[in-house]
């Protein structure tokens, strides 16, 4: 089995890279993650992605790099991890009664001994309907989830679940950071199949 990095030094997007059954290593890939004037929220994620494979992928010959990233937007407004409680605690008010948009991108990269890149990319976005909260409610969440290694502070797959009236995607995956069906998608395009 071909041996793939994933440009990532996430617990949750390595447990997710699990599911399907593949040798993986794990190399964070640090970059300057500044949006560009005027960039759309779903055009960073995937730009992030592609940067982030890129820069593993030329340091690793002949091996299939995974980047991701997550943006997360509210009423126009983006939203990255939280810098503390007090941070974390205003972007849930934010999120409360609203609609937020989680673009999850994704991009393969891979050098060949010839030093010719193949990279393929896309992102899939998911819509949350946050319920209205109110400050006890997000105190609560927070201390109990304390979901500050996260994007919009708030991770769906435990607790976070209760904030929500709805959830929108077409990968379920998506929504805790990689999404599974494009990332098969695209290794594919590189002729790495899963099955």
């Amino acid at each position: 089995m071909r041996k793939i990095i994933l440009a990532s030094a996430s617990t949750y997007r390595g447990a997710q890279l699990q599911q399907l059954n593949v040798q993986f290593t794990q190399i964070p890939a640090a970059i300057d993650e500044t949006p560009l004037n005027g960039e759309l929220p779903s055009v960073l994620c995937e730009r992030l992605s592609r940067e982030k494979a890129r820069r593993i992928a030329a340091e690793h010959i002949g091996i299939a790099v995974i980047g991701a990233d997550q943006v997360v937007e509210v009423a126009g407004q983006i939203l990255g991890k939280p810098r503390n409680v007090a941070d974390a605690h205003e972007q849930l008010r934010l999120q409360s009664g609203q609609t937020v948009y989680f673009h999850s991108g994704c991009a393969v990269a891979m050098y060949g001994v010839n030093q010719a890149l193949q990279l393929h990319s896309g992102y899939n976005t998911t819509r949350v309907i946050f319920k209205h909260l109110n400050d006890n409610q997000i105190d609560d969440y927070l201390q109990y989830e304390q979901p500050y290694d996260c994007a919009g502070s708030f991770k769906s797959e435990s607790l976070g679940i209760s904030l929500c009236n709805a959830i929108y995607s077409d990968d379920p995956s998506s929504l805790m950071g990689l999404p599974l069906i494009l990332t098969s998608r695209l290794l594919a395009e590189i002729n790495y199949n899963i099955i």
